[in-house]
């Protein structure tokens, strides 16, 4: 394989570690291994601020004026809140934190052994593992890779749907505590409507961010949940159509990872639209009244995943007319 520092930050140096995965775009073994080590450094980071949140914790002072970043969400989830949105037991957050640096241990173990002891090349382990080798041209084959990962974030979509419907309830701030969700709302009209900026038959410019029950979001959930296991069945099946790859080239790491960062972008400007306007999803108990900051990152971040996308779309361009 040749490694080639055209186009980036390394061109004309010698620094080939500034390619950073670059250079492994042929080895899908240790391309995984990094992608698996880059997941245990997500939980590593999850689990360690979250206990050190925890311990600098001040009772009787408001969450948001403490510059938490974790503990407001893990309050909004119902985890240790009472009346009021008070947080009346820290325990919950710990215990989260311990299990995020027992996964990220796992996936750091997982992430070296696909760099150091298995094969390179995924296709040379043989057996089950050698399914999973891919080719950047094989559309079929990054189906069925595209598949399983959807698959994964549906049963995520549902984890929220079952503490919020089975196991404990999240926080709702119409009430200001902790209930459980059991009616939620599954009416295709009512979900699909915020899709198309329509709240209780208006126009709402806000669309989804434009929620303000549980039962919608908790809804919500139910239905993304159910399209991407669906979706991702769809994908481990059925090959892309021709028409389908016609819009979306799949020739190249770099046009996968672009689409991949128009999602996060689109992801990141949604998101904006929440924290910035809607207090059923980000209560004024957690984040305060006050959120400019935070949407201004989410918003920041859209803007960087979205230039992103056009930066591996220029390469994958010139890579094609070359």
């Amino acid at each position: 394989m040749t490694i080639t520092t055209e186009n980036t930050f390394a061109a004309g140096t010698n620094s080939s570690w500034l390619i950073g995965n670059y250079r492994l775009t042929d080895l899908s073994g240790q391309l995984l291994g990094a992608h698996v080590a880059h997941a245990g450094l997500i939980m590593f980071w999850a689990g360690t601020t979250t206990i050190i949140e925890t311990l600098k914790y001040v009772p009787n002072m408001p969450i948001y004026d403490q510059r938490m970043v974790l503990l407001p969400h893990l309050a909004t989830l119902g985890w240790g809140v009472g009346n009021g949105g008070e947080i009346v037991d820290t325990y919950p957050y710990f215990v989260i934190g311990i299990l995020h640096l027992v996964a990220s241990a796992v996936l750091g173990a997982g992430g070296l052994f696909h760099v150091f002891r298995s094969p390179p090349i995924l296709y040379n382990s043989g057996g089950q593992t050698a399914k999973f080798h891919y080719e950047w041209n094989d559309s079929k084959q990054l189906g069925l890779i595209l598949g399983h990962h959807l698959i994964f974030l549906g049963l995520g979509a549902f984890l929220l749907v079952l503490k919020a419907m089975y196991f404990g309830g999240i926080y709702d701030t119409v009430i200001g505590n902790v209930r459980i969700i059991d009616n939620p709302t599954l009416d295709p009209g009512i979900i699909f409507g915020y899709l198309m900026g329509m709240k209780d038959g208006s126009q709402n410019l806000l669309g989804m961010a434009s929620v303000d029950n549980l039962e919608d979001v908790i809804g919500g959930h139910i239905w993304i949940g159910l399209i991407l296991i669906v979706g991702g069945v769809w994908h481990i099946i059925v090959k892309p159509f021709g028409l389908i790859r016609r819009i979306l080239p799949i020739e190249s790491g770099d046009e996968i990872l672009s689409y991949s960062l128009l999602g996060l972008a689109l992801m990141a400007f949604i998101s904006t639209a929440f924290v910035g306007y809607n207090t059923t999803v980000f209560p004024t108990e957690f984040y305060g009244s006050e959120r400019l900051g935070l949407a201004n990152v989410q918003f920041f971040l859209g803007i960087l995943a979205f230039l992103g996308f056009i930066w591996h779309q220029v390469r994958a361009s010139q890579r094609t007319s070359n």
